[in-house]
């Protein structure tokens, strides 16, 4: 016995019975579908190097039988989990946001995370630079990763404390952080232009993304910020999706709307911080990887397991094509990343004022 047809605004019915279970049964698929093409990406990766080797060769080095276990377990895995994670955790801040903000082309950007990042690590770069010690002194005190962390935290909450009005609202939201976003790239380029040219080329790499020489130590914050913010999410999902309807509705549905908004912004803003103090700001994965993920899913906002996996494939694949392209030369990843999403963001763009005019 199915359920009656529920009327949607605009006209269209949705059926709560046994389409809700097709919909559920479409999703589970195509998660376990990008669960596999991760891992089978990580087996690529794990093999492909300037010591190439066979699948049999990297399961041995795994176990510490083969010859080649520094290299597999020391070099290729971490950078290989790096990815898949970092990819993971700016796709689910991605699809946070643009659930709150309403707009697909929403991004953790403008949560003033990855400008507040890049500003304090090119900052560091340049002040260790100049002083007497070299940026030995402070950088290797300090570190980068925990600097890109606080600076991204700090980005977040200007642009909180910015857009506050009596509460949270995801248009004024966007605005405030664009705004802040510009100042920070602004401040960020002038500090290129004072620092040092070695200095400079270093802050350079940084802020373009890049997993060359990740280690264990950028695994495992990532992999616990996961651990810890994924399920957390996935609790706020009925008011994740709730705050795409008017804020009518969400308080008519007994929601604390400007509660609900400020927690998941918070995830948002955590793993956002997280992942590119691990890889630095790797470009339009948390644009692109969402949108993905619902047109695979064919649901009505970005799933929040489904657009964690694309965004941890899109980034090993990313990550592969860096490494393999240029031969024996090597790309940053957030290059790879921004040459095949700005041809996406186009496409959004396009989309998204069609839609408009209609």
């Amino acid at each position: 016995m199915t359920s009656p047809p529920v009327r949607l605004a605009h006209g269209r019915p949705l059926r709560t019975g046994p389409a809700s279970w097709l919909l559920r049964t479409r999703s589970v698929a195509v998660a376990l579908i990008l669960l596999a093409a991760a891992v089978l990406l990580v087996a690529l990766g794990l093999r492909i190097g300037d010591i190439p080797m066979s699948v049999p060769e990297v399961f041995q080095a795994i176990t510490g039988d083969g010859s080649n276990h520094f290299v597999v377990m020391e070099l290729r895995l971490p950078r290989a989990l790096t990815g898949v994670l970092v990819g993971a955790a700016l796709a689910l801040a991605g699809a946070i946001t643009q659930a709150i903000a309403r707009n697909p082309l929403a991004s953790p950007d403008i949560l003033g995370v990855t400008p507040g990042s890049s500003v304090a690590v090119v900052a560091a770069i340049v002040a260790a630079g100049s002083t007497a010690g070299g940026a030995s002194g402070a950088l290797a005190s300090v570190g980068i990763p925990l600097i890109a962390l606080l600076g991204g935290l700090a980005g977040a909450l200007a642009v909180y404390l910015l857009a506050w009005r009596k509460g949270l609202d995801g248009y004024r939201l966007v605005l405030v952080g664009i705004g802040v976003s510009a100042v920070f790239t602004n401040v960020k380029y002038w500090l290129l232009t004072v620092g040092d040219v070695t200095d400079s080329s270093r802050a350079m790499v940084w802020i373009s993304g890049s997993l060359n020489g990740r280690g264990w130590e950028h695994v495992v914050p990532v992999a616990l910020a996961l651990a810890v913010l994924v399920p957390s999410a996935l609790v706020g999902t009925r008011s994740l999706g709730a705050l795409r309807f008017g804020d009518d509705t969400v308080t008519g549905l007994g929601i604390r709307m400007n509660l609900a908004r400020c927690l998941m912004i918070l995830a948002a803003v955590l793993l956002a911080a997280v992942a590119t103090a691990a890889a630095g700001p790797i470009a339009f994965v948390a644009l692109a990887a969402p949108q993905i993920g619902l047109r695979l899913a064919g649901v009505a906002q970005p799933p929040l397991v489904v657009s964690a996996l694309a965004g941890a494939v899109l980034t090993a694949a990313a990550d592969l094509v860096a490494r393999t392209l240029f031969s024996p030369a090597e790309l940053p990843v957030g290059v790879v990343t921004a040459v095949l999403g700005a041809p996406y963001l186009i496409y959004l763009l396009i989309r998204v004022r069609r839609k408009g005019r209609s």
